[in-house]
C-alpha cells in the first residue's frame, strides 16, 4: 500500500501549487484521474490575470499574487508568468449604474480604473460600434502564461519529493486510526491528511470520502478562437463588457479568443461547447465590432466551480478530521493560485503564513462557514 502524509486528490493548478507548497514539509501523493495533470478547467483557461475579476471578496488574493507571478523566486522560474496585456471595460449609455458599481466596489482596493471616453474607446478599438460611449481602463491586466506556472509547481513539487499518480481514479475513503485508507482503481493509499483538490468533481470525491459536500456547483464557460478581418491589433487590450455579457482578446496575428461569458450549470464531465452558446457568443461578439468573421477555427468548453457564496473553499472540515478542502475556486483559480497555495499550506501544516499573504484572513474561505 502507498502511503503518504498528503494524499491531494487533483493535479490541476490547485492541486499542483498546494503540493508544491506543502512538500518541502511532508511527503506529499498527487493522485489524478487523467492522464496528465491539468486536463480539465486548468488546460482551458482564457489566460488572464486581473485584479477586478471575481469581485472585491476575490481581488485581495488576486493582487497577493501578483508580485508572486511577475517576479517568481529565480529557483521557481527563470521567467516571469505575466505578460502586459491591459483591458478595457466597455459599455453604452444605459450601464452608468453597472459602470459607478464597478468603481464604488474597488475604491479602496489600489487598483488603478480610469474612464475612457467615447473618442478614446475609438483610438483604443478600431471598429468599435458607436453606442458604446463609456469604458473604463484596467492597466494593470495581463496575459498568464498557465501552461508554464503549471509546469513550474509541478517541478517544484516533484523537487521537494512529491509524486504525482495519473489514471488513478479515487473510489471511496474512510478514516482508518489517525488517518485515512483510500481506495482507488489502482489499489489503496494510507494518508495522514486527504486533500480535496478536485474542482468540478469537489463535491463528489466528498461524497466518496463519507464527508457532507459544501454544494459546489460547475458551471460551463465557452470559449471561441476566431479568424477576424481586419486583423486582430497584437496591441489590443481585454475587453469585458460592463454587464458581463462578453469578453475577448487577440491571440496571435489575426486571431481572437471570445467568450459570452456564460455560466450554464453542469454535471462534472469533459466539458463541450453547446452550438447556443456558440451562437450567443457571435452574436454579442457582432453588436460590438463590425470585424468580419472569417471562421471559427476552434471551440471549447471548460468547468469553473463555485460555492454557493462563490468564494473558494480552503481549509479542514469540521466535521471530518484530516479532510481538508482546497476547491471552490470559480474561475479565477490560476490567478489566485500563488496566494491561495501559500495561504492553504499554512493551514494545512500549522504553521504562520508566508509573509506575502499574512495580511489575507483565512477565515473568509474556512469550509465551517457553511455548517
Amino acid at each position: 500500500m502507498i502511503q503518504a502524509d498528503v494524499v491531494i486528490i487533483g493535479a490541476g493548478m490547485a492541486g499542483a501549487s498546494l503540493a508544491a507548497e506543502v512538500a518541502p514539509h511532508a511527503s506529499v501523493l498527487l493522485l489524478e484521474m487523467e492522464g496528465q495533470p491539468g486536463f480539465h478547467a486548468t488546460g482551458r483557461s482564457v489566460a488572464f490575470w486581473s485584479e477586478s475579476y471575481g469581485g472585491p471578496a476575490i481581488q485581495p488574493l488576486t493582487t497577493a499574487s501578483g508580485p508572486l507571478l511577475r517576479t517568481p523566486d529565480p529557483a521557481f522560474s527563470s521567467e516571469p508568468f505575466l505578460h502586459e496585456r491591459g483591458a478595457i471595460h466597455i459599455g453604452t449609455a444605459s450601464s452608468a449604474e453597472a459602470f459607478s458599481g464597478f468603481e464604488n466596489a474597488f475604491s479602496a482596493s489600489g487598483i488603478e480604473l480610469i474612464r475612457l471616453d467615447r473618442d478614446v474607446l475609438e483610438g483604443r478599438i478600431g471598429g468599435l460600434r458607436s453606442e458604446w460611449t463609456q469604458g473604463i481602463a484596467e492597466p494593470s491586466t495581463t496575459d498568464i502564461d498557465v501552461a508554464a506556472l503549471l509546469a513550474a509547481y509541478m517541478r517544484a513539487a516533484r523537487k521537494a519529493g512529491a509524486e504525482l499518480v495519473s489514471n488513478r481514479k479515487l473510489l471511496s475513503a474512510r478514516r482508518d486510526g489517525d488517518g485515512w485508507r483510500i481506495e482507488t482503481s489502482q489499489g489503496s493509499v494510507a494518508a495522514g491528511v486527504l486533500v480535496n483538490a478536485a474542482g468540478a468533481w469537489a463535491d463528489d470525491v466528498a461524497r466518496a470520502c463519507g464527508v457532507a459536500p459544501v454544494r459546489i456547483q460547475p458551471l460551463r464557460r465557452t470559449v471561441l478562437q476566431l479568424r477576424i478581418d481586419p486583423s486582430v491589433s497584437p496591441e489590443l487590450p481585454l475587453i469585458i463588457d460592463i454587464e458581463g455579457r462578453f469578453y475577448f482578446k487577440g491571440e496571435g496575428s489575426g486571431r481572437l479568443w471570445l467568450s459570452p461569458h456564460d455560466e450554464t450549470p453542469s454535471a462534472p464531465c469533459d466539458a463541450a461547447p453547446e452550438e447556443l452558446a456558440v451562437a450567443e457568443a457571435i452574436a454579442r461578439f457582432e453588436e460590438v465590432v463590425d470585424w468580419k468573421i472569417e471562421v471559427v477555427e476552434r471551440k471549447w468548453a471548460g468547468l469553473r466551480s463555485f460555492a454557493p457564496d462563490r468564494l473558494p473553499v480552503y481549509g479542514f472540515d469540521p466535521l471530518a478530521r484530516g479532510f481538508f478542502w482546497f476547491a471552490g475556486q470559480g474561475g479565477f483559480g490560476i490567478q489566485t493560485a500563488p496566494a491561495a497555495a501559500k495561504l492553504a499550506a499554512a493551514l494545512l501544516l500549522n504553521i504562520k503564513p508566508d509573509t506575502r499573504v499574512a495580511h489575507l484572513d483565512p477565515a473568509t474561505y474556512d469550509p465551517g462557514r457553511f455548517e
